[in-house]
């Protein structure tokens, strides 16, 4: 599983011209699954999107969590996490979990996410839905996370 992670002022997902949802400080993240992501890929994109601590502290240093900040976050899923440009010009897309795979450990990971920021404001994109995010970063800060720690 992959995430992107980008400390946003502000940040929206729109379907068919109409916003779905919109947060205000927080975390957008970019969710993919690929073939094989179970539930212990699950818990550990979870627990580092909540605990990560990437927010500013009174000194300016990253050194804060988005629970110490209380900020809002926004996943939306992104199969072309998992694309391959390595060879020609148009990227492959096999290591991107089918829909029928995919969607499940998409929604456990937005629950496991609830779970873990209790209280705190999550909302999604449309799974599968061609999708206009507006993202204003903040930093800018974009920290990628990869399950199996490829990087």
């Amino acid at each position: 599983m992959r995430a992107v992670l980008q400390r946003v002022s502000r940040a929206a997902v729109s379907v068919d011209d109409s916003v779905v949802a919109s947060i205000g400080p927080g975390l957008m993240v970019l969710l993919g699954v690929t073939q094989g992501d179970g539930a212990r890929d699950v818990e550990y994109i979870a627990d580092k999107i909540v605990n990560l601590r990437i927010f500013s502290d009174e000194d300016d240093r990253k050194n804060v969590s988005l629970s110490d900040v209380s900020g809002e976050i926004l996943v939306v899923s992104q199969f072309t996490l998992y694309a391959d440009a390595r060879n020609g010009r148009r990227p492959s897309y096999d290591r991107a979990a089918p829909g029928e795979i995919a969607r499940p450990l998409y929604e456990k990971t937005v629950e496991t996410i609830r779970a873990r920021y209790a209280g705190g404001r999550v909302l999604t994109g449309v799974f599968g839905a061609h999708m206009g995010v507006e993202i204003v970063n903040d930093g800018p800060v974009t920290i990628i996370l990869d399950s199996s720690k490829l990087f």
